[in-house]
């Protein structure tokens, strides 16, 4: 037999097999969801209320949604707090003095307490000194292939092992040297990372700009990505959506992931790269993407903006599985946490208008506000007997701010990522430093029967 036939046979054989194996991995993985309650298992490590299982300790981030009382969950207005600061508090101020605060957060984030002038402007200058990419990472990104930046971030992140001359190194100032040599490089990656896509993808010129030393983490990305043309609005919202993502307690899934994998005492690049894979995930931090999808359609489909009735009928179809991707949600609507409202959102609400007015887009904001107030009502209308109550999250709001902005969909979800590295880098700290040096463990039950292995011959 040549090697072509050869070659044809085996892709038929493929064919089959895959299916064949398919099939038997549908089967062997179906598994009736009452056995989750006869044995006591916390589906997604939920409780039956929905809080999350109680899995360690932190003093890092604290998302608090609900009181919890002998009668049950009472929800309250959400809080979200950063090293024990109430972040409305950080933020309001930062506002006032038209401010610029991802780096001071950051510091706050790693270091437990919050930096004064000269502190933050040390601060600040070793950031962007770090900033640009060492020569073989630039030709690297340049020669990486795939459509996907998050997959790029995360192949990098990984490369970054391979230059640092001690990445084992789990002592308290090397894994604090490996944070803000992370955070340092992120917007740069993602940047150029961007660049080299559109420029395979859509045949567009390659613009590599190198990072400034007088400019902050956001103003460096918005130079990197769009040149010199953005404005000081753009710029503190844009520094505004990095510190309000920049930690979110333990229990979200890629900062528990981190958590997991640190726990084995792995570098940290191994550790930030599962991050970054759980993260890439559409029900996580991709979920920005899906939001900005569907606001996109609402806009196509509705065509009076300002007709409530018009508006309710339709995210009723959506909740019925009659419109949109027929899922029955409406994305950006909802926490696994936050009740009564999110902060985060509430706050990005507040510059998202003032760069709405700047941008003569405010009858597009006033939909989305409209949409936001209705989708709460229609979910309430849509679940009735149910005490659950739902607000707008902060992915309801940040796709229409990056395109505002001008960010490319292409770089939603790696922004986040640039703004979460700074929590991932403290919760892995944490747990590699104060947690115990303990593995994470969980157990599983196996509900498979014990059944005779048969001999190949007769099977």
């Amino acid at each position: 037999m040549s090697y072509d036939s050869f070659s044809e046979e085996c892709a038929t054989i493929k064919e089959h097999l895959i299916y064949d194996l398919s099939e038997s991995m549908r089967e062997a993985t179906e598994m009736d969801l009452s056995l989750f309650k006869k044995y006591n298992v916390k589906r997604g490590l939920r409780n039956e209320d929905g809080t999350g299982v109680l899995v360690g300790l932190t003093r890092i981030g604290n998302v608090v949604g609900y009181e919890k009382t002998e009668e049950g969950l009472i929800p309250i207005p959400g809080k979200l707090f950063y090293r024990g600061i109430d972040i409305n508090d950080m933020v309001h101020a930062l506002l006032r003095e038209k401010r610029l605060g991802f780096e001071e957060v950051s510091y706050l984030l790693l270091s437990g307490k919050l930096p004064n002038k000269t502190q933050l402007d040390e601060f600040k200058c070793m950031i962007a000194s770090e900033m640009p990419l060492e020569k073989k990472t630039r030709l690297h990104l340049i020669d990486l292939e795939g459509s996907d930046i998050m997959n790029i971030l995360a192949r990098t992140v990984l490369e970054m092992y391979i230059y640092d001359k001690n990445p084992n190194d789990v002592t308290q100032a090397n894994l604090m040297r490996q944070s803000l040599y992370l955070l340092s490089k992120f917007p740069t990656i993602i940047s150029y990372a961007y660049h080299v896509l559109r420029h395979a993808y859509n045949g567009r010129t390659m613009h590599i700009r190198h990072p400034r030393e007088d400019l902050s983490i956001a103003e460096n990305l918005l130079f990197m990505i769009k040149g010199e043309d953005f404005t000081e609005l753009e710029a503190r919202t844009l520094d505004l959506l990095l510190l309000l993502q920049a930690d979110h307690g333990g229990g979200n899934n890629s900062t528990f992931t981190v958590r997991v994998t640190s726990s084995t005492m792995t570098d940290t690049y191994s550790s930030i790269a599962a991050g970054i894979g759980s993260l890439k995930g559409p029900l996580h931090g991709g979920a920005n993407l899906m939001v900005a999808d569907m606001l996109e359609h609402l806009k196509e489909n509705i065509k009076n903006w300002k007709d409530q009735e018009e508006i309710d009928n339709y995210l009723l179809k959506m909740l019925n599985k009659e419109a949109y991707n027929k899922s029955g949600l409406i994305y950006g609507i909802g926490h696994a946490v936050y009740t009564i409202s999110d902060p985060r959102a509430l706050l990005l609400k507040e510059l998202a208008r003032d760069l709405a007015k700047e941008k003569n887009r405010t009858d597009e904001m006033e939909f989305l506000e409209l949409i936001e107030s209705r989708a709460i009502e229609s979910f309430n209308s849509f679940k009735k007997g149910t005490t659950k109550r739902v607000s707008s999250n902060i992915d309801f709001y940040s796709g229409f701010v990056y395109d505002m902005i001008g960010i490319p969909k292409e770089i939603f979800t790696p922004l986040f990522a640039m703004a979460r590295i700074v929590g991932w880098c403290a919760h892995r700290n944490e747990e590699i430093t104060f947690a115990g040096k303990r593995i994470i463990r969980p157990g599983y039950s196996s509900i498979a029967p014990e059944v005779p292995y048969v001999d190949i011959s007769n099977r």
